[in-house]
């Protein structure tokens, strides 16, 4: 039973940290203009992501526009796409294979086979989070490097945006979930009985005087 709760477990954060991945994906704040100088009333915020950028007024409108032209964006926001969409396929991916292998389901019949099925799923969950830091760290390794530059104007200066925080809270629940899901499945197949309880029983049938057979098999 250790070793089910500890691949529910697993899946639990995995699920958790998909879910932040597609929001940190779909976010417009991976950078997030920086005030530097003395005047603490701005006229305007400015926030950039991978798939549009918007202008928040000081009165509280926000106006977005989508990015026109795929090809014209800067190569280090074309790789982010790919790389963080790219994730986000992944983890379906290791969804299935996941549920396909662990104890609490029939997909696979139990042995190890059914271990090793849930470990390849562990595995791809952790090969997601490893695939997106690095968009996330590649960004905010250009938006520290451009915050010291001194040949950068300072309206034109950004700091690290939420959603890149929101990608790496993602990121590590991704690879500690694939962890201690690659964990019960090595647990399961070195200890079968450590796995999920699963108990058969066998229909009752009529016996001659009408009543039903009180024998349980297991």
């Amino acid at each position: 039973m250790g070793s089910a709760a500890l691949e529910i477990l697993g899946l639990v954060l995995c699920l958790v940290g998909w879910v932040g991945l597609i929001l940190a994906c779909g976010l417009p704040m991976w950078q997030v203009t920086a005030f530097l100088d003395h005047n603490i009333v701005t006229a305007q915020t400015t926030w950039k992501g991978l798939w549009m950028s918007c202008v928040v007024q000081s009165t509280g409108h926000m106006q977005c526009k989508v990015y026109d032209s795929v090809l014209a964006l800067s190569t280090e926001v074309q790789a982010a796409r790919a790389l963080t969409v790219g994730a986000v396929l992944l983890a379906l991916v290791a969804l299935f294979v996941t549920l396909a292998g662990a104890q609490c389901t029939t997909c696979v019949a139990p042995g190890p086979g059914k271990a090793r099925v849930a470990l390849t799923g562990g595995a791809l969950y952790a090969l997601c989070g490893l695939l997106a830091l690095v968009p996330l760290c590649w960004f905010a390794n250009i938006v520290v490097r451009e915050f010291y530059d001194p040949t950068v104007p300072m309206s034109q200066k950004y700091e690290l945006g939420a959603a890149l925080y929101i990608g790496w809270a993602a990121s590590a629940l991704l690879m500690c979930g694939g962890g201690l899901v690659c964990c019960g499945a090595w647990l399961c197949a070195g200890r079968p009985d450590l796995g999920f309880p699963v108990k058969y029983s066998a229909p009752r049938r009529p016996t001659a005087t009408g009543d039903y057979d009180k024998k349980n098999y297991v």
